[in-house]
């Protein structure tokens, strides 16, 4: 068990060193200066050197990079170039609607996705089956953009239901913001429900064919019972690693719907910080998303050895 989580973690580890080279490389390929940006162009080049000294940029990369990892070691993600604010801080400011919109999107995905998953599994080949599948590979096609905008002026504009964008009044109480994030959760909910369909009924169209299933129903256990704790309960694996996932690919993955409905989100942040070359921002955001998506991982390998013993014991020899 310890030399499973140990292998997972020292994995973790390097995941992180690998993407915080590739995030610092990747930002500074992009094409502008963004002291120049930030100064504007009534800006000697005097100036702008003096202010590229001052934030470290005029040194060679591998020492920019060095001090960056020295700032990482101390618990500090930089200071942003246009917010003025440490990158900390804005990425604090901004974690509310994008945890909140991944946290209920999931949710909505995972009652749509596992209900109709288990239906076309148990109902393989019926017109519930292809509806099901179909409608799987719908949601697999349809972007998410053009879901949000049709959602938008349906129930926004036309019928008056929800807002049209926004997250309300940062005053106001959390269930006014609320009503900013359902349009959004279900515009995620709906296009991620399709992956987790095809999981689901994947998963348990392996377990209905296993000898325990038809042993079980032979004993005149009822068709329920079967299928919830022996079939579902048996799927719990794959089920449970496209959800961490989902998550996971939710919370750094928003940018397009939070951009339709000007949320001020994460995924907004980083578009901003791509747009003016905000390089702590980028640098530090996307580390952050990348070790909360490793953390999920993390978290879903020690949840299988809860749920299936069988990897607790191959971990452990």
């Amino acid at each position: 068990m310890l030399r499973f989580l140990f292998a997972r973690l020292a994995g973790a580890v390097l995941v992180l060193v690998l993407v915080a080279v590739i995030v610092f490389i990747m930002s500074r390929l992009a094409a502008g200066d963004p002291i120049a940006l930030l100064l504007g162009d009534q800006a000697s080049i005097a100036d702008i050197e003096h202010v590229r000294a001052q934030y470290g940029l005029d040194q060679p990369l591998p020492t920019q990079f060095a001090l960056w990892v020295e700032q990482l070691l101390q618990g500090n993600l930089g200071q942003s170039l246009f917010l003025q604010q440490p990158v900390a801080q804005a990425l604090l400011d901004r974690a509310e609607p994008t945890l909140f919109l991944a946290i209920f999107a999931v949710g909505i995905a995972a009652l749509i996705g596992i209900p109709a998953g288990m239906a076309a599994a148990i109902w393989r080949g019926s017109a519930a089956d292809q509806a099901f599948s179909s409608l799987a590979m719908l949601g697999a096609s349809v972007p998410s953009f053009w879901l949000g905008l049709t959602l938008i002026q349906v129930f926004a504009v036309q019928l008056g239901w929800f807002p049209a964008s926004g997250y309300g009044d940062p005053s106001a109480g959390f269930s006014e913001r609320l009503g900013h994030l359902l349009l959004p959760a279900i515009v995620l909910g709906l296009v991620n429900s399709a992956l987790i369909i095809r999981f689901t009924r994947a998963a348990m169209l392996d377990i209905l064919g296993e000898d325990y299933v038809r042993t079980a129903r032979a004993k005149g256990l009822g068709e329920a019972t079967v299928m919830i704790k022996h079939v579902l309960g048996n799927s719990l694996v794959p089920i449970i690693t496209v959800l961490g996932l989902t998550m996971a690919v939710m919370i750094g993955g928003t940018v397009v719907t939070e951009t339709v409905f000007n949320l001020p989100g994460v995924g907004n942040l980083v578009v901003r910080a791509v747009l003016r070359r905000d390089y702590p921002v980028i640098q530090g955001t996307l580390l952050v998303i990348a070790a909360i998506y490793v953390f999920i991982n993390f978290s879903i390998d020690i949840i299988y050895t809860l749920v299936d013993p069988r990897i607790r014991l191959e971990g452990s020899t």
